[in-house]
């Protein structure tokens, strides 16, 4: 396997069916809270950028003259939008100054299942960068897609903390 083909499929994880984009979502979220205990936010942020880099890189080279312009088994792009997801509150709980052991389940759940939602109904700007149409669109909608959920992640962490449980 050519290696612009591995980093793009993450590893073969896209490969996997049904619905290879949940298999990369549910990919990105175990190895995102690893490299949290590992490292914490700075290290989850780091592997995010790489993520991003060669995330563009690999999907422009996989669909460069071929007519399918996303294929299923790109899921490059779920892994680096689950991580920007991810980075909401793994920065809090960094800010706070929790261990990096601290990631508590309804943290990552929580920014795995809006980053699904926001990446399926692709609402605003989050479907204007899918229909673009080109390797760049192919990232772009699961940035922002990870972008709007790490937001929403913390809007009902939020909630939960300051208003729930008082």
């Amino acid at each position: 396997m050519k290696l612009s083909r591995f980093v793009a499929t993450a590893a073969g994880v896209g490969l996997l069916r049904p619905a290879p984009g949940t298999w990369g979502s549910l990919a990105a979220i175990a190895l995102g809270v690893f490299l949290h205990r590992l490292g914490h936010f700075p290290l989850l942020a780091l592997a995010t950028c790489a993520a991003v880099a060669l995330g563009f890189w690999s999907v422009t080279r996989e669909v460069e003259g071929k007519d399918d312009k996303d294929p299923s088994e790109i899921v490059i792009d779920e892994v680096a939008g689950q991580w920007i997801a991810l980075l909401f509150p793994s920065a809090a709980f960094w800010i706070v100054g929790a261990e990096s052991t601290t990631f508590p389940w309804p943290g990552y759940l929580t920014a795995f299942i809006l980053f699904r939602i926001f990446d399926i109904w692709k609402p605003g700007i989050i479907g204007r960068a899918d229909r673009r149409g080109d390797a760049a669109g192919v990232m772009l909608d699961d940035l922002w897609a990870g972008v709007f959920a790490g937001i929403l992640t913390l809007v009902i962490a939020g909630i939960a903390h300051g208003v729930l449980l008082q």
